[in-house]
């Protein structure tokens, strides 16, 4: 199981073709957010393919990785393995890996396991897999009104829907020099270059295109219950979302018979109709099912099938994605409780399979809540950041607009009927009583420090994200003295069909750094601390390269042994390891990203004794959002630590370069 919010090297994509005011549109201009000059998916099939690393670099760096977790004799037993799999099981492996990579060109060597690990688990999707995206709040105060933000984050979301099926959202591509790529000049050369040499054209520009393959998982689909392995569902013809409030379920049309956006006073009714209705909460919401264990939910669901409501699951699953209004109100001051509930909630105003959820409070705080098997987050971040960006800066409604829908609410917003029996009812119980006691195990902590922050990261000319890293290696080593598997997302969207990489941040450099800063005896200078803390920046920012061109270890040694599993050949004694369980036992599960349109993250711990790490990094303040299970791991303990090791790393940049601050 992997950590869920990636950290995704791009710049902000800037909007291009933009409408001047709502007033100047027609229709045709309503329906797009996007006309791209570059063809959406002009550098797809120039871009390069995951390379599968040669075998002797994975051996060098799995041994580097496990160098500061392991003690002298394990350590050696380890090395003895990796040696005996570089000389007897792994070139035939190694072979076997590439032979199928080379017979399946149009993806990567990495994406179907990857696609199949996450659809064979059985555990909850809550907590395990769903990840949290928070919107930061718009600053109109008016437009933060529930029916007002939902209405205009429902159209910028269609018209990101509507741009990518016809294929006008411009290509994702990660600029490195903005001011040299991010132009006129360079759309107008990349447009009239081939595709087949394009990736390479912009290469010159200093701009890397981004896979964009997982962008067709996000709408009209769903990831249906089954025994043993689950599958996705997609639709590509719905006109309706699947709403929920209060519990209950409805079908709202959202385009009309043509495929067009209904006119934003047209959806301004519609979603007016569900947040006026006075029914009180479901006796049997039926989204708590999707809080279960899948092959508990797949049987459930079977069984709803049985006793006649295909249709009504149908129409769930075709939906072009949900969108759940809730009676919360949030506290600028207190994130926690607002973060839990848009993680996991009480589950009762959700439907988690869908492949992504949007969430509207009373108050109008909005997050996105996404389902992870079908992408690793990089279309969802596009998305979100679309979004928030157009309903900022040319919103549809207003604050006084009228709502008027020429069709009747009840023709077009219906509440989604399931006939309901006793196993249904006594499922949704059941279900409630094990979402209710694995939520309430959670605990949540949030640190927001400001001694630290990017541009004095910039200034002391040290990489904030290797700062980051390395505070929670010293915040752990300061509660438990030893050091633990860690695992930071890094993602592989730079090759056709890359999926994430692992990043493994606690390294020989960041062991030294926390051991000589803890020192009681002889404390080290300032300046001997600086030299060591840039000895770990170097190193995270060449482990960061590496991993981001698909040259780390974990990857590659998942495709081998997923290889031996294949071919029936015996598991080679390197996946026999205890050492190498305990790597993949990752008790420090950490991600990060980066956008204007984000207010925090959150996701579970991955292992039962883990830590959950969603960070960010600010212009002023750096800010950790921490979950952990309280039977295993004391959270605000951890807490305190990590401040109390920002607090330390912020006194070395102080004190070895004190201008810089």
């Amino acid at each position: 199981m992997q950590s869920k919010v990636l950290r995704i090297p791009r710049n902000y994509v800037d909007v291009r073709h933009r409408r001047k005011s709502t007033q100047s549109l027609n229709n045709n201009d309503y329906q797009y957010l996007q006309r791209t000059r570059i063809p959406m998916l002009h550098f797809q099939a120039s871009l390069p393919r995951l390379p599968i690393p040669k075998l002797e670099k994975t051996c060098e760096r799995y041994l580097a990785g496990q160098k500061p977790l392991l003690i002298e004799e394990a350590f050696r037993k380890t090395k003895d393995n990796v040696n005996r799999f570089a000389t007897t099981a792994g070139p035939k492996l190694q072979q076997l890996l590439k032979e199928k990579d080379s017979k399946n060109k149009h993806t990567s060597y990495i994406s179907d396991p990857w696609f199949d690990m996450y659809l064979r688990d059985r555990v909850p999707l809550p907590i395990n897999y769903n990840p949290l995206l928070l919107m930061n709040p718009d600053p109109k105060g008016a437009y933060n009104d529930q029916l007002i933000r939902t209405t205009n984050l429902v159209i910028s979301s269609l018209r990101f829907m509507k741009s990518l099926r016809a294929q006008l959202l411009e290509p994702e591509i990660f600029h490195l020099n903005p001011s040299k790529s991010d132009t006129e000049t360079f759309r107008t050369v990349a447009s009239l270059s081939p595709s087949i040499i394009s990736t390479y054209v912009a290469y010159a520009f200093k701009a890397f295109p981004l896979d964009m393959s997982q962008y067709g998982g996000l709408f009209g689909a769903t990831r249906i219950p089954e025994t043993g392995k689950d599958r996705i569902y997609r639709n590509e013809k719905s006109r309706h979302l699947l709403v929920v409030r209060n519990g209950h379920l409805y079908s709202v049309e959202v385009l009309n018979s043509a495929g067009e956006i209904e006119q934003p006073e047209t959806l301004l009714a519609r979603f007016k109709h569900v947040l006026e209705d006075t029914r009180p909460p479901a006796e049997s919401p039926l989204g708590l099912l999707t809080t279960e264990n899948r092959d508990t939910w797949a049987k459930i669901r079977y069984h709803l099938s049985e006793i006649g409501n295909e249709k009504a699951l149908r129409k769930v699953d075709s939906a072009l994605f949900c969108l759940c209004l809730d009676n919360q109100t949030s506290n600028p001051d207190q994130p926690i409780p607002t973060i839990r509930n848009f993680l996991f909630g009480d589950g009762t105003n959700r439907w988690f399979d869908k492949s992504f959820s949007l969430i509207v409070a009373k108050d109008g705080t909005t997050g996105i809540n996404f389902e992870h098997s079908w992408g690793d987050g990089v279309a969802v971040l596009r998305y979100f950041q679309e979004i928030y960006k157009e309903t900022l800066s040319t919103p549809f409604v207003h604050p006084g607009m009228q709502p008027r829908d020429n069709n009747k609410s009840a023709d077009v917003v219906k509440t989604i009927e399931f006939k309901l029996d006793d196993r249904i009812r006594e499922g949704v119980l059941t279900a409630q009583k094990h979402h209710s006691t694995i939520t309430d195990s959670l605990d949540m902590n949030y640190l927001k420090y400001d001694g630290i922050n990017k541009n004095i990261c910039k200034k002391q000319k040290i990489s904030p994200d290797s700062i980051m890293q390395l505070g929670f290696q010293l915040a752990f080593f300061k509660q438990h003295s030893k050091f633990v598997a860690t695992y930071e997302s890094c993602s592989t969207a730079a090759f056709r069909h890359g999926r994430t990489e692992t990043m493994r941040p606690c390294t020989v450099a960041t062991k030294e750094f926390c051991e000589t800063i803890e020192r009681k005896q002889n404390p080290a200078s300032p300046a001997e601390l600086r030299a060591i803390m840039d000895k770990c920046s170097m190193l995270h920012g060449q482990l960061t390269k590496d991993a981001a061109m698909g040259q780390g270890f974990d990857r590659h040694l998942f495709g081998l042994r997923h290889t031996a599993e294949l071919n029936d050949i015996p598991m080679p004694c390197i996946f026999e390891d205890p050492s190498y369980a305990a790597l993949n036992h990752n008790i420090l599960s950490t991600s990060t990203l980066s956008s204007p349109a984000l207010l925090a993250g959150g996701f579970g711990p991955v292992v039962k004794d883990g830590y959950g790490i969603g960070y960010n990094i600010q212009e002023k303040f750096l800010g950790s959002v921490v979950t952990s299970y309280k039977q295993h791991r004391n959270g605000n303990e951890f807490i305190n630590c990590l401040q109390s090791a920002f607090e330390d790393i912020a006194d070395v940049l102080k004190k070895s370069n004190p201008l810089a601050n």
